[in-house]
Protein backbone atom coordinates (compact mmCIF):
# COMPACT_ATOMS: atom_id res chain seq x y z
CA UNK A 1 0.00 0.00 0.00
CA UNK A 2 1.39 3.32 -1.01
CA UNK A 3 1.06 6.43 1.19
CA UNK A 4 -0.41 9.47 -0.54
CA UNK A 5 1.80 12.49 -0.59
CA UNK A 6 0.50 15.89 0.48
CA UNK A 7 2.47 17.22 -2.44
CA UNK A 8 0.05 15.46 -4.84
CA UNK A 9 -2.25 18.18 -6.26
CA UNK A 10 -5.21 15.75 -6.85
CA UNK A 11 -5.02 14.54 -3.26
CA UNK A 12 -4.97 18.15 -1.98
CA UNK A 13 -8.01 18.99 -4.15
CA UNK A 14 -9.98 16.09 -2.64
CA UNK A 15 -9.08 17.16 0.90
CA UNK A 16 -10.04 20.76 0.15
CA UNK A 17 -13.39 19.73 -1.40
CA UNK A 18 -14.13 17.50 1.60
CA UNK A 19 -13.37 20.30 4.09
CA UNK A 20 -15.44 22.84 2.11
CA UNK A 21 -18.34 20.38 1.91
CA UNK A 22 -18.26 19.81 5.66
CA UNK A 23 -18.18 23.57 6.30
CA UNK A 24 -21.19 24.13 4.04
CA UNK A 25 -23.15 21.35 5.73
CA UNK A 26 -22.38 22.69 9.20
CA UNK A 27 -23.47 26.22 8.24
CA UNK A 28 -26.66 25.23 6.44
CA UNK A 29 -29.79 26.47 8.23
CA UNK A 30 -32.34 23.86 9.17
CA UNK A 31 -35.43 24.04 6.96
CA UNK A 32 -37.88 22.54 9.44
CA UNK A 33 -40.84 24.66 10.51
CA UNK A 34 -40.63 23.92 14.21
CA UNK A 35 -39.31 26.69 16.44
CA UNK A 36 -35.71 26.27 17.64
CA UNK A 37 -36.72 26.96 21.24
CA UNK A 38 -40.41 26.07 21.52
CA UNK A 39 -42.32 26.92 24.64
CA UNK A 40 -42.87 23.80 26.69
CA UNK A 41 -46.65 24.04 26.94
CA UNK A 42 -46.72 21.11 29.37
CA UNK A 43 -44.79 23.18 31.96
CA UNK A 44 -47.44 25.92 31.67
CA UNK A 45 -50.33 23.52 32.13
CA UNK A 46 -52.84 24.70 34.73
CA UNK A 47 -52.74 22.08 37.49
CA UNK A 48 -56.14 22.89 39.00
CA UNK A 49 -59.69 23.58 37.87
CA UNK A 50 -60.02 27.08 36.53
CA UNK A 51 -62.52 29.08 38.55
CA UNK A 52 -65.96 29.78 37.10
CA UNK A 53 -65.63 33.33 38.44
CA UNK A 54 -63.11 34.22 35.73
CA UNK A 55 -64.32 36.32 32.81
CA UNK A 56 -63.82 34.83 29.34
CA UNK A 57 -62.84 36.41 26.06
CA UNK A 58 -61.67 35.64 22.53
CA UNK A 59 -59.17 37.62 20.50
CA UNK A 60 -58.61 37.50 16.73
CA UNK A 61 -55.08 38.24 15.43
CA UNK A 62 -54.20 38.57 11.74
CA UNK A 63 -50.73 37.37 10.74
CA UNK A 64 -48.97 37.07 7.40
CA UNK A 65 -46.58 34.22 6.66
CA UNK A 66 -46.48 35.54 3.08
CA UNK A 67 -47.28 38.85 1.39
CA UNK A 68 -47.66 39.71 -2.28
CA UNK A 69 -44.87 41.53 -4.07
CA UNK A 70 -45.44 43.18 -7.45
CA UNK A 71 -48.08 40.62 -8.61
CA UNK A 72 -50.31 37.82 -7.31
CA UNK A 73 -47.73 35.29 -8.49
CA UNK A 74 -44.81 36.68 -6.49
CA UNK A 75 -44.76 36.47 -2.71
CA UNK A 76 -42.29 37.25 0.06
CA UNK A 77 -42.07 34.75 2.90
CA UNK A 78 -42.03 36.18 6.42
CA UNK A 79 -41.03 35.11 9.92
CA UNK A 80 -43.88 35.72 12.35
CA UNK A 81 -43.44 36.40 16.07
CA UNK A 82 -46.75 36.17 17.93
CA UNK A 83 -46.64 37.75 21.40
CA UNK A 84 -49.22 36.77 23.99
CA UNK A 85 -48.90 39.37 26.75
CA UNK A 86 -50.44 39.35 30.19
CA UNK A 87 -50.89 43.05 30.97
CA UNK A 88 -52.05 42.40 34.54
CA UNK A 89 -49.40 43.11 37.20
CA UNK A 90 -51.21 41.02 39.87
CA UNK A 91 -53.03 38.03 38.36
CA UNK A 92 -52.24 35.28 35.87
CA UNK A 93 -53.90 35.04 32.47
CA UNK A 94 -55.28 31.66 31.37
CA UNK A 95 -55.33 30.58 27.73
CA UNK A 96 -57.73 27.80 26.81
CA UNK A 97 -56.84 27.73 23.15
CA UNK A 98 -54.46 29.19 20.55
CA UNK A 99 -55.38 28.06 17.05
CA UNK A 100 -53.53 28.99 13.83
CA UNK A 101 -55.65 29.21 10.65
CA UNK A 102 -54.63 29.49 7.01
CA UNK A 103 -55.94 31.94 4.39
CA UNK A 104 -58.94 29.70 3.69
CA UNK A 105 -60.00 29.45 7.34
CA UNK A 106 -58.73 25.91 7.86
CA UNK A 107 -57.21 25.23 11.27
CA UNK A 108 -53.52 24.38 10.78
CA UNK A 109 -52.34 23.98 14.39
CA UNK A 110 -53.62 23.95 17.94
CA UNK A 111 -50.70 24.95 20.14
CA UNK A 112 -51.91 23.23 23.32
CA UNK A 113 -54.81 20.97 24.27
CA UNK A 114 -55.21 22.05 27.90
CA UNK A 115 -55.44 25.43 29.66
CA UNK A 116 -52.11 27.16 30.25
CA UNK A 117 -51.18 30.19 32.33
CA UNK A 118 -49.17 33.32 31.59
CA UNK A 119 -47.79 34.90 34.77
CA UNK A 120 -48.40 38.58 35.63
CA UNK A 121 -46.62 40.90 33.15
CA UNK A 122 -45.16 37.88 31.29
CA UNK A 123 -44.97 37.50 27.52
CA UNK A 124 -45.07 34.12 25.79
CA UNK A 125 -44.25 33.87 22.10
CA UNK A 126 -45.08 31.62 19.17
CA UNK A 127 -42.63 31.73 16.27
CA UNK A 128 -43.60 30.78 12.73
CA UNK A 129 -40.46 30.34 10.68
CA UNK A 130 -40.01 32.00 7.30
CA UNK A 131 -39.94 28.59 5.59
CA UNK A 132 -43.41 27.74 6.99
CA UNK A 133 -45.69 28.96 4.19
CA UNK A 134 -48.72 26.98 5.36
CA UNK A 135 -50.65 30.02 6.63
CA UNK A 136 -50.33 31.97 3.39
CA UNK A 137 -51.24 35.61 2.84
CA UNK A 138 -54.31 35.65 5.08
CA UNK A 139 -53.28 33.58 8.09
CA UNK A 140 -54.72 34.31 11.52
CA UNK A 141 -54.98 33.17 15.12
CA UNK A 142 -57.87 32.80 17.50
CA UNK A 143 -57.12 32.91 21.22
CA UNK A 144 -59.64 31.90 23.90
CA UNK A 145 -58.66 33.22 27.31
CA UNK A 146 -59.83 33.83 30.87
CA UNK A 147 -58.83 36.38 33.46
CA UNK A 148 -59.85 37.73 36.84
CA UNK A 149 -62.77 40.19 36.48
CA UNK A 150 -61.78 43.84 36.37
CA UNK A 151 -58.22 43.18 35.22
CA UNK A 152 -56.72 44.76 32.11
CA UNK A 153 -57.27 42.81 28.91
CA UNK A 154 -54.41 40.72 27.53
CA UNK A 155 -52.55 41.97 24.50
CA UNK A 156 -51.96 39.81 21.42
CA UNK A 157 -49.56 41.17 18.79
CA UNK A 158 -47.62 39.87 15.82
CA UNK A 159 -44.45 41.15 14.21
CA UNK A 160 -43.67 39.97 10.68
CA UNK A 161 -40.17 40.35 9.25
CA UNK A 162 -38.10 39.32 6.25
CA UNK A 163 -34.65 40.32 5.09
CA UNK A 164 -32.98 39.59 1.80
CA UNK A 165 -29.72 41.22 0.80
CA UNK A 166 -30.08 44.86 1.73
CA UNK A 167 -33.88 44.83 1.62
CA UNK A 168 -35.87 44.43 4.80
CA UNK A 169 -39.59 44.21 5.44
CA UNK A 170 -41.27 44.47 8.80
CA UNK A 171 -44.68 45.36 10.15
CA UNK A 172 -46.94 44.47 13.04
CA UNK A 173 -50.57 43.69 13.80
CA UNK A 174 -52.59 43.92 17.00
CA UNK A 175 -55.33 41.54 18.06
CA UNK A 176 -58.99 42.52 18.26
CA UNK A 177 -61.29 41.21 20.96
CA UNK A 178 -64.26 39.52 19.29
CA UNK A 179 -66.02 38.16 22.38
Amino acid sequence: MRARSLNNPRHMQRILLFVLGMLLLSCAESQDTVSVDPVNWEKRKVQYTISDSLSAGSTYLSVYSQIYSRTEQITNDLTVTVSMRNTDAKDSLYLDKATYYDTHGTAIRHYFNHPIYIAPMETVEIIIKEVDKEGGTGANFLFDWRQHPGGPEPLFEAVMISTSGQQGLSFSTTGKRIR
